[in-house]
C-alpha cells in the first residue's frame, strides 16, 4: 500500500486546486509531443472519433500514445500516494479510472491501433 498524504489546505482551496487540474496539454504530454516532433513525427491530438480521445495519434503509423499521470491512473510509483481523507471515495474514483483505461486500450486495439502508454514519471 502506498503512503498516505495529508491535506494542509482548507476545503475551498482544495476544491479550487482540483478544478484547475486539466487532462489536456499537461507537462508530460508536452514533453512527449516536443520529442516526437523533433524526431520528425507528425501527429494529431485528442482525436474525438477514437475511443478515449487519445492524447497523441500517429495515423501514418497506426499508433496511439496515452500519456498517463501517475496519481490519477495509479502507476504505483512514488507519485501515487493515497489521499488521507475520504479514502473510499478516492478508491472508487481510482478503480473507475483504471477500469476505463483498460476499456479504452482494448477498444483501440480491437480497432487495429497499436497502443503505447507513457507514465508521467518516465
Amino acid at each position: 500500500m502506498s503512503p498516505q498524504m495529508t491535506d494542509n489546505l482548507k476545503p475551498e482551496q482544495r476544491r479550487r486546486n482540483m478544478q484547475n487540474i486539466r487532462g489536456r496539454h499537461t507537462g508530460p504530454e508536452m514533453i512527449v509531443r516536443r520529442f516526437l516532433h523533433r524526431l520528425g513525427f507528425r501527429f494529431r491530438l485528442h482525436v474525438p472519433t477514437l475511443p478515449g480521445r487519445p492524447d497523441i495519434v500517429l495515423p501514418r503509423h497506426h499508433l496511439v500514445i496515452l500519456v498517463h499521470g501517475c496519481f490519477w491512473h495509479r502507476h504505483g510509483c512514488r507519485w501515487t500516494p493515497m489521499p488521507a481523507t475520504r479514502e473510499e471515495a478516492w478508491l472508487a474514483k481510482f478503480d473507475r479510472n483504471i477500469e476505463r483505461d483498460s476499456e479504452v486500450k482494448a477498444a483501440l486495439e480491437t480497432a487495429g491501433w497499436r497502443v503505447v502508454v507513457i507514465w508521467s514519471c518516465e
